[in-house]
């Protein structure tokens, strides 16, 4: 004969020890080993809930609890919202082998009548729910993880072959503000490569290209152009609201201006860079690792350092490179994984080679180094022996 949820319920009490929301408190303010687990549903969860709890619910507790939870010796405080469902669940957790499960009587609610703290997480629309799944679906990702990627702010370099792929992928992603800096317009010889532009595009601003097709796949994305050339005296205004930069310009001087002024302001910068079959990738971020200056202390003479108009460049070649820093900026927002500061990342197409550098920071960098030289921005043209180059 099945048993009734009464008979259920006192069978819990027998085997679990519960405590009211006041000494739940205290055992969390003098033992901080205590694992908070919430075992409602996530659209609760969202409404609001104690501090530091991990977000289990009931339905998937024996099917999730044992990667969440890996060690059993963890001491847990499990609470729903009215003190029915985390009995229930601490007595199923006993089951499985952990040592101490407690059951918080009264539950979320009783937490909250108390007037004890509480926390509430980002409020994502339905559609935010829908579009961000996969997302959600991450450990290291989640709706915390989602949560910092649409408070994030970061500035494109460029809206040309590398600047595209990783605008594009930001977007989907869900970055929530996306600056781009870019002078130059829609040529029909962009479109091999730079797919935020289409051939109805040719002649506008590649700025107002961007923000369309941008805005057009997710709509949580405030795209902000500037439609300009990067210059030392407009990158400082520029960048000093976004956390983090995207370098994707194809010119040596834009390179070391947005070096020295991601330095100078602490912002890490995203670099790649591309030449005919071959790109690299890393990440130059201040006081982590070395800078773009350790790497190139001097510039190459212009002749040997022709842009993709001048020496060609594989199609998909930026694509990769691209995707690559895109994944970098997301890893920072995250903080999560291993990022490329200090490694250079080396991509030849036609071999298929895949090489990670190590570098090292250099004690002589005339900007990052022990006794540093360049303190303010300066004419990056001249200092790279250039006239006219190419905008970012």
């Amino acid at each position: 004969m099945a048993k009734t949820f009464q008979q259920l319920m006192d069978e819990a009490r027998k085997d679990i020890k519960e405590l009211s929301v006041d000494q739940v408190k205290n055992l969390l303010e003098k033992d901080g080993k205590y694992l908070l687990l919430d075992v409602r549903e996530k659209e609760e969860y969202r409404e609001g809930h104690l501090e530091g709890a991990v977000s289990l619910p009931r339905g998937f507790l024996e099917l999730k609890v044992e990667s969440t939870v890996p060690d059993k010796s963890t001491p847990i405080v499990a609470y729903c919202a009215g003190g029915v469902r985390s009995l229930l669940a601490a007595k199923a957790l006993k089951e499985m082998g952990y040592g101490e499960v407690i059951s918080m009587a009264g539950g979320f609610g009783a937490w909250k009548t108390g007037g004890h703290k509480w926390v509430q997480d980002h409020q994502f629309t339905p559609e935010q729910t829908m579009r961000y799944s996969r997302h959600f679906l991450l450990p290291e990702v989640g709706e915390e993880g989602q949560a910092k990627l649409l408070k994030a702010k970061v500035l494109m370099v460029g809206a040309g072959g590398l600047g595209s792929p990783s605008a594009y992928y930001l977007a989907a992603a869900g970055v929530g503000t996306i600056g781009i800096v870019d002078n130059d317009v829609v040529d029909l010889s962009n479109l091999q490569r730079q797919i935020l532009h289409t051939n109805d595009r040719v002649g506008m601003p590649k700025t107002e290209s961007a923000k369309m097709t941008l805005q057009g796949l997710n709509p949580d994305v405030r795209v902000i152009p500037y439609q300009q050339k990067l210059t030392s005296q407009n990158i400082m205004e520029i960048i000093k609201d976004y956390d983090i930069v995207v370098d994707g310009c194809d010119n040596f001087p834009t390179r070391y201006l947005v070096n020295d002024a991601c330095f100078m302001t602490g912002k890490p910068n995203v670099h790649g860079s591309i030449f005919q079959f071959e790109g690299q990738a890393s990440v130059f971020y201040p006081g982590k690792g070395p800078c773009y200056r350790c790497l190139y202390p001097e510039p190459p003479p212009p002749d040997m350092a022709p842009s993709c108009a001048e020496a060609g460049v594989l199609g998909v070649l930026p694509g990769l490179i691209g995707v690559i820093q895109a994944l970098e900026t997301i890893k920072i927002i995250l903080g999560k994984g291993e990022t490329l500061v200090g490694k250079l990342l080396c991509f030849n197409t036609l071999t298929n080679e895949i090489t990670t550098l190590n570098l090292k920071a250099d004690p002589a960098c005339p900007l990052c180094g022990e006794k540093p030289t360049v303190k303010g921005l300066i004419d990056y043209e001249e200092f790279c022996n250039v006239r006219n180059a190419h905008a970012a």
